[in-house]
């Protein structure tokens, strides 16, 4: 049984919370957060702890894991916190605000078996996992183009996209990794911002963007970002060779489709957010994480994965406030 410490009782804790809840090898023991009584509303229903600090957590004999959903500018803190008192940790992406606290995380981590996962989620969700078996097992030959298109249902509130680093390093890093997952290292971008949402207008952000990613062997990835679709959470993903595709489609709540004299095909609308859409995904990163504790296996996706993410993303915002075309060193 893996015993879990959960900083941050905010909406990604109380995901992290139900999926730890319902696997059969863990439980929470924990919670941390320091506003107001989120902590003990998350606790009290699972008869843990509650605590303000997250040192508390790292303090505690009885935990065993952590899941780090704190905000972003304290996540490096709280992964070398975890490793220095031997607790494994399950990381909430982006792993930092800039790719220079690099440096900083590794000699942290110097000289300790520090076990660390980054919740790029989508790796785990069924049909994208499906896809990339596929293709790893020479499906459609060498993948020549990727298009993941992701648009969230509704913006986010302001005040969170003033401290979320931006669209790229918040939004589109899931969309960076699902590239690398397929193509592997990238070595350019360009992007293109869009400000089209009259009420973002203020924020100082892209509300929607177009990027175009490239591998050393000139696979493309093309993603399509919006912080809005009327339709609900869309999420889609293609992959295309020479020797066929393989696509996913969105996930609405049941497959039926209506058809009468006026339309054919009707069905209902997306899932409405990435709760719903990638709770599979959630439960299944959650298990890997545990199979990889309890059998001393590698952990994937990795601190080499979430820094190469965000090295992609800053290299986006580059191009996208006019930098054109940004190589990746």
């Amino acid at each position: 049984m893996i015993r879990f410490g959960i900083i941050g009782a905010g909406r990604i804790g109380k995901v992290h919370a139900k999926t730890i809840t319902e696997h059969p090898d863990a439980e929470v023991i924990a919670v941390s957060d320091p506003f107001g009584t989120a902590a003990e509303d998350l606790a009290g229903p699972l008869a843990a702890k509650a605590y303000k600090e997250a040192e508390q957590i790292f303090a505690d004999p009885d935990v065993d894991a952590v899941v780090i959903g704190s905000p972003t500018p304290l996540h490096v803190d709280h992964i070398i916190a975890a490793a220095k008192a031997g607790k494994a940790a399950l990381c909430e992406k982006p792993i930092a605000m800039s790719s220079d606290e690099e440096t900083r995380l590794r000699e942290g981590l110097e000289g300790i078996d520090a076990k660390v996962m980054l919740g790029f989620n989508r790796r785990f969700d069924p049909s994208f996992k499906q896809m990339h078996d596929l293709v790893e097992a020479g499906e459609i030959g060498p993948v020549e183009q990727l298009t993941i298109i992701s648009r969230d249902p509704a913006a986010p509130p302001k005040d969170y996209i003033a401290v979320s680093g931006g669209i790229f390093k918040d939004m589109t890093i899931h969309d960076f990794d699902t590239a690398r997952y397929f193509l592997g290292p990238i070595v350019s971008v360009q992007a293109t911002g869009q400000n089209l949402d009259p009420d973002l207008a203020d924020t100082g952000d892209f509300d929607a963007a177009v990027i175009i990613l490239k591998n050393a062997a000139g696979a493309v990835a093309t993603i399509v970002n919006s912080r809005h679709c009327a339709t609900g959470y869309d999420q889609r993903l293609e992959a295309f060779g020479p020797k066929g595709m393989l696509f996913a489609d969105n996930v609405r709540a049941t497959t039926v489709r209506l058809s009468k004299d006026h339309y054919s095909d009707s069905a209902g609308p997306y899932l409405d957010f990435f709760l719903e859409r990638y709770a599979d995904a959630y439960a299944i990163e959650l298990s890997t994480f545990i199979e990889a504790l309890r059998d001393g296996t590698e952990i994937s996706p990795s601190i080499d994965d979430a820094f190469a993410a965000l090295k992609v993303a800053e290299a986006a915002e580059k191009s996208a406030r006019g930098g054109g075309e940004t190589i990746i060193l």
